[in-house]
């Protein structure tokens, strides 16, 4: 079983910046595929920015590539989406993911933080 706290999120002016973090509990963090995903008001879920457990290979969606950075630490057992150049909408309740292998489908998620860009 593992636990997801996310923390970070906030109300920002467009173009400004914030760090979201995602503590894990557990001992086998580091063999976890760690994710972040996103929900806007009338919205489908989607997936923003995920880092492989072996390599750390990231990847990204198209409509926040250059704009936010994923990266983790297993000594700490946290992952951290580090987002600049905010929009608008980039408002969200981002919500963190972990799997081992299984799919999002069937791993684990937080409770979600709220992220509010405003104009």
């Amino acid at each position: 079983q593992v636990q997801l706290v996310e923390s970070g999120g906030g109300v920002v002016q467009a173009g400004g910046s914030l760090r979201l973090s995602c503590a894990a509990s557990g001992r086998t963090f580091s063999t976890y595929t760690m994710g972040w995903f996103r929900q806007a008001p009338g919205k489908e879920r989607e997936f923003v920015a995920g880092i492989g457990s072996t390599f750390g290979i990231t990847t990204y969606a198209n409509s926040i590539k250059g704009r936010f950075a994923l990266s983790r630490d297993n000594a700490k057992n946290t992952v951290y989406l580090q987002m600049n150049s905010l929009k608008p909408e980039d408002t969200a309740n981002y919500y963190c993911a972990a799997h081992s292998g299984t799919g999002w489908g069937s791993g684990y998620w937080g409770q979600g933080t709220q992220v509010t860009v405003s104009s």
